[in-house]
C-alpha cells in the first residue's frame, strides 16, 4: 500500500517591499512521503519569493511534468513555472519551453554548487530561466520551521528575506 502525503497548513503573510506586493495566503501543502521538511519549506520559500494570486503548488513529486509551483493566466497558459532542488537539465528545458518564465530555487550545499558547475553552460541558453541558490545553512534552518500548522511572516527587501525568524540571502546565479 502506498504511503499518503502529509498535509500541512500555512498562513503566510508576505510583504515584498521590492515588488510592492503585500498579501496574506492560506496555503495547504501536501508533503510527499519521500519529501523532507527542508524541501517542503524551500517550496514555501519559493512561493513567498514569487507570491501572486494565481501562484499555486503543483501536484507534487509523483507527477513528472508538473512543476513544484505554477501560475497560469486567464487563458490557461503557463505564466510561471517554479522548480526546487537539483532537477536534471532536460526537465528545466521542458519547463522553460512550456512557461513564459521559469525559475529554479536550488539548495543542497556543496551538491548544489557541483550541480550548477555541471549545468550552467546548458542552462545559460534558456533566456527565460532564473536560477537561485539557497545556502545549506539557510535551507536547513527553514526546514526547522516546519510544523503541521504554521503562521509565518515573510518580508523581502533588497535581496534579504526574513522568513519567520530565519534570515536568508538567496544568490541569483542566472
Amino acid at each position: 500500500m502506498a504511503l499518503k502525503s502529509t498535509i500541512f497548513k500555512a498562513d503566510l503573510q508576505v510583504a515584498d517591499l521590492d515588488r510592492g506586493h503585500f498579501a496574506d495566503y492560506a496555503l495547504t501543502i501536501a508533503r510527499h512521503p519521500s519529501e523532507t521538511d527542508e524541501r517542503m519549506m524551500v517550496r514555501l520559500l519559493a512561493f513567498a519569493m514569487f507570491a501572486a494570486p494565481d501562484l499555486a503548488f503543483g501536484k507534487g513529486l509523483s507527477t513528472e511534468d508538473d512543476p513544484a509551483l505554477a501560475a497560469t493566466d486567464l487563458t490557461g497558459e503557463l505564466r510561471l513555472a517554479i522548480e526546487v532542488g537539483l532537477p536534471d537539465e532536460e526537465r528545466l528545458r521542458k519547463l522553460a519551453r512550456r512557461a513564459r518564465a521559469a525559475v529554479l530555487v536550488a539548495y543542497g550545499g556543496r551538491a548544489a554548487d557541483i550541480w550548477w558547475q555541471q549545468n550552467a553552460p546548458l542552462l545559460g541558453r534558456l533566456a527565460n530561466l532564473q536560477v537561485w541558490r539557497v545556502a545549506a545553512g539557510e535551507s536547513a534552518a527553514l526546514g526547522g520551521l516546519a510544523e503541521r500548522t504554521m503562521r509565518l511572516a515573510c518580508t523581502l527587501q533588497e535581496g534579504t528575506i526574513y522568513f519567520g525568524d530565519v534570515e536568508l540571502r538567496p544568490e541569483r546565479l542566472q
